[in-house]
This record gives structure tokens, sequence and C-alpha cells, in this order.
């Protein structure tokens, strides 16, 4: 999680599909960090390449990125696999400042 900070901004947001708002990046990491608690041998499987978005309105930096989330439930044994989409926007210091994912995640914590 250390590693992680550093590729964002101070005042970065994070929002994933199905939460009612973003949240800061802090708060997301502890969110992430709890997958550990129910989830073994958690992985993110990138499929295909990301690409560069760069917008010429507001000069926007854009990286959209496709991935596979894997995670076995330490409860029931089962393999969970979320198919996802990424959206991350830079700032021009190259940290990331608003993280959006799409995918379905209810499944999460049910396993």
């Amino acid at each position: 999680m250390a590693t992680a900070k550093q590729i964002y901004s101070d005042t970065a947001r994070f929002w994933v599909s199905g939460m009612p708002k973003p949240i800061p990046i802090a708060d997301a990491l502890k969110m992430w960090s709890g997958d550990f608690t129910y989830y073994d041998s958690i992985r993110i499987k990138p499929f295909g390449y990301p690409d560069y978005l760069n917008y010429i309105d507001g000069d926007q930096k854009v990286v959209q990125s496709w991935g596979v989330w894997f995670g076995k439930s330490k409860k029931t044994g089962n393999t969970l696999r979320i198919d996802f989409v990424q959206f991350d926007d830079f700032n021009k210091d190259g940290k990331i400042t608003f993280e959006t994912l799409y995918g379905d995640f209810s499944q999460m914590g049910k396993n």
C-alpha cells in the first residue's frame, strides 16, 4: 500500500461502480487492504494494453485499462473473478487525481 500511495496525488479521489460517491484515496487504500480479510491469492490480470487518451479540452490526460480481479474466498474456497475497466486521470506531475472502475463488484464480501 505504501507503494500505491506514491502514484496518487494527495487530493486523489476513487470511485467504483456501485459506490454512491467518490471517496478520498486514503479511504480507498484502507478499503483495498480489507480485501485481504476475505480473500487469499488476490491478483489482477491485465487484459490487452492500456490506452492513453489526451484530450485537448482541458488538457485532460487519461489512461484506460482493462483487467480481471481474482481472489480466493477464505470462507468458501471459491475463486471470485471480476472483469473491469479502469480510468485514471493524471495531473501535470504524472500523479493520478481520479480513479474510476466499472465492473460488477457486488459479489465481494458475499463469498
